[in-house]
């Protein structure tokens, strides 16, 4: 995969996209960093617009997903012209490809596409740099989430 994007994003609409999503989720989250896995998956990955990168020979290689409107308000301060960006994975394969921001990028747009404004997330306090370079500027104290320390981030949304 030298030097050329040998994978695609896409939503995930079929349950073997789904699937893979999750899978991605558990390798990155309760394998790697110990979330437990109870919580990893929660009520929301029900109405959420899930985005996957899958390559060329069809391995999946990170996801993302989208949350908004009123189920999710209290992510967003109550905001419903904010999306709730999470769960952002890559596989550990895939790191330094691109993969991570091309699913922000996909992520940004499905909020868009729903008439969005902005879009919040909760960032890993070491991925801070990264979703900077994206233009999200983190605001508020750091929290724990999981045992892991986090900061809210915001990127208001150009149509």
């Amino acid at each position: 995969m030298s030097g050329t994007r040998a994978y695609v994003i896409r939503v995930a609409e079929d349950p073997a996209d789904r699937a893979a999503c999750f899978a991605v989720r558990k390798e990155v989250f309760v394998r790697e960093q110990g979330v437990p896995e109870d919580i990893e998956y929660d009520a929301h990955d029900a109405g959420a617009v899930h985005v996957l990168a899958v390559r060329e020979d069809g391995v999946p290689l990170g996801t993302g997903r989208l949350l908004y409107g009123a189920d999710v308000s209290a992510k967003t301060g109550g905001d419903l012209s904010v999306g709730s960006l999470g769960r952002l994975a890559v596989t550990e394969q895939a790191r330094g490809l691109g993969v991570g921001a091309a699913l922000v990028r996909a992520i940004e747009d499905a909020a868009r596409a729903r008439g969005l404004a902005a879009v919040d997330l909760h960032a890993q306090t070491h991925a801070l740099g990264f979703y900077e370079r994206l233009g999200y500027e983190a605001y508020g104290p750091e929290f724990p989430d999981a045992g892991i320390p986090h900061r809210a981030m915001r990127r208001a949304l150009r149509r």
